[in-house]
Order: structure tokens, then C-alpha cells, then sequence
């Protein structure tokens, strides 16, 4: 499901939230549009659809987030947006087939945000995934390694943190050094164009 959200869902904005004026739900429109987002953001994955986010700041708008209908510019950046998430799902289904293989159970995360958990004896690993991308800049690899961060709750050293990318994300991967992942428990699996999967070395 694609959905498109203009300035007023990610910042204030009283002209649209209308502040002092509540809506019958007992908020102001901006908490309502809040609320209605955030229970998209978690309804729809529950249904094992995804969810993709277009922003002002991913098309050619300026900086009040109005577009400036840059058609051949737009239809670019959606195709390789859309592209990133088709591919997410790549890895991420190539990955649970690679863990049955392997011996682990996949089952419902602790956190609903984490992509994948599986668990094989006493082991427990927390999965985030990732698709190919072509932006530059801050990688889905950084990114990732944020949203693990966020998710090490667990004290228990039999819990371990995956980090799954293409090929063409390994370089980005292996930007955080092998000590520092060793520390953080974090190892990084590759999935291959043709859905092999391989952990690679810390």
C-alpha cells in the first residue's frame, strides 16, 4: 500500500491541525491525523501488507512541501522507492527460508517493529532487513544498525542481533568494524541476487 502524506502529518501546523478546535473524537485534528497514522503504521503490517510512506522531501517540491509536478523527476524517485521495498521483501523472505533451513523457528517479534525473530534452542536472534537502494548518503545500512540499537533490551547473552542485506549493501555493512559488532552482538548476514544467504565474518 503506497501513501502519500503531506507536511501536516510529520509537523505541526495550525492551519490544518486546528489547535483550539476539537473534533468529535475529543482532539484536535493535528493528534487525530496523528493517531490515524500510527494506527495505520501498525495495522496494515499486521495484515502482512507493507506500508510505503511518500513524503514532500522525496519529490521535486519546495520548501512549504508543495509539489511542483516535476513528472519524469517524480516517476523516478517512486520507481526506485518502490523498487527498495519489493526488494526488502526479497531478502527478507530469503532469509526466513534460510533460518527454516537452518534449524530456526521464526515466530511473532517481541518488538512489531523488528522485520524477523526466530528462536533455536536457548538462542534467540532479532533480525532487521534490508533491500537494495541506490540513494546516497546516510545507507539503509546505517539506518539499520540504529533500529537494532533500539531493540537491545535483552541483557541475555544468548540473544544475538542480525543485520541482512544484499550484496550490494555489504560494503555499507561492514562500515561498523568487526569488534564493535562482536561487542554489540550484531552479525551481518548477506543474501546473494540469487537468495543465497551467507553470515559474514566480524
Amino acid at each position: 500500500m503506497v501513501e502519500y502524506r503531506e507536511l501536516q502529518h510529520d509537523e505541526p501546523i495550525p492551519h490544518f491541525d486546528k489547535p483550539n478546535k476539537l473534533t468529535v473524537s475529543g482532539v484536535h485534528r493535528g493528534e487525530q491525523r496523528a493517531l490515524y497514522d500510527a494506527r495505520r503504521e501498525a495495522e496494515i503490517p499486521a495484515h502482512e501488507l507493507r506500508l510505503v510512506v511518500i513524503r514532500p522531501a522525496d519529490l521535486d517540491a519546495d520548501g512549504r512541501g508543495r509539489l511542483r509536478r516535476n513528472r519524469q523527476a517524480d516517476l523516478t524517485v517512486l520507481q526506485k522507492i518502490l523498487a527498495r521495498a519489493s526488494d526488502e521483501d526479497r531478502v527478507t523472505e530469503a532469509f526466513r527460508t534460510w533460518l527454516l533451513s537452518e534449524g530456526w523457528t521464526p515466530l511473532d517479534p517481541t518488538d512489531r517493529w523488528s522485520d524477523l525473530e526466530a528462536v533455536r534452542g536457548d538462542e534467540r536472534l532479532i533480525c532487521e532487513a534490508k533491500g537494495r537502494t541506490s540513494e546516497k548518503g546516510t545507507s539503509d545500512a546505517d539506518i539499520a544498525y540504529g533500529q537494532l540499537l533500539r531493540r537491545m533490551t535483552s541483557q541475555e547473552p544468548t540473544t544475538r542481533y542480525a543485520l541482512v542485506v544484499p550484496s550490494s549493501s555489504v560494503k555499507a555493512a561492514e562500515r561498523v568494524p568487526g569488534h564493535i559488532r562482536r561487542l554489540l552482538r550484531i552479525d551481518v548476514y548477506e543474501v546473494t541476487d540469487d537468495d543465497l544467504v551467507r553470515r559474514l565474518r566480524a
